[in-house]
């Protein structure tokens, strides 16, 4: 069963949970052949109900030890921009899609977001253009991001950052 895994990481990100059990947005992941979406919602307010997104088998819970095996399972992992969840999908080897909170002052997380685009690792959207970006979205264009290499990461976050 094709699985779409959806993350917030510790934070609340409500706006990223409503717009992707929207009914169009539930289309069209539906289009794509995607039958499970799996949602950590963190601290977040919301908490869907396994019913509420019909068509799809939902799945929602706050927080677990680790979402390693979560992330495993996923044909698809959306997550917000923190460099943690970024990082440990990239490991995993699994397409990412990434939804940058631009309600955040200050937004490193876009910058890392673009610097990983521009390198062709992820995908990356905001709430408001989510369902027309998988509608559209391409991940045949996806490079593989190779873990284990500190030094190398160090300097793309100095680079993504501008600190560079």
């Amino acid at each position: 069963m094709k699985t779409v895994f959806v993350t917030v990481g510790t934070t609340s990100f409500d706006e990223l949970i409503e717009s992707i059990t929207t009914s169009e947005a539930v289309q069209a992941l539906k289009a794509r052949g995607y039958e499970r979406l799996v949602l950590q919602v963190g601290r977040g307010s919301l908490l869907p109900d396994a019913d509420s997104c019909p068509h799809v088998r939902l799945e929602a819970f706050r927080y677990k030890d680790s979402i390693a095996e979560d992330i495993k399972q996923a044909d698809l992992v959306i997550s917000h921009a923190g460099a943690g969840s970024c990082l440990e999908a990239l490991g995993a080897g699994r397409p990412l899609l990434v939804v940058v909170n631009d309600r955040l002052m200050n937004n490193h997380q876009l910058e890392l977001a673009r610097q990983l685009h521009m390198d062709s690792h992820l995908l990356y959207c905001t709430c408001s253009t989510l369902t027309e970006t998988l509608r559209t979205m391409d991940l045949s264009v996806l490079q593989p991001f190779m873990p284990g290499q500190p030094k190398h990461f160090a300097n793309f976050l100095d680079k993504a950052l501008g600190v560079q």
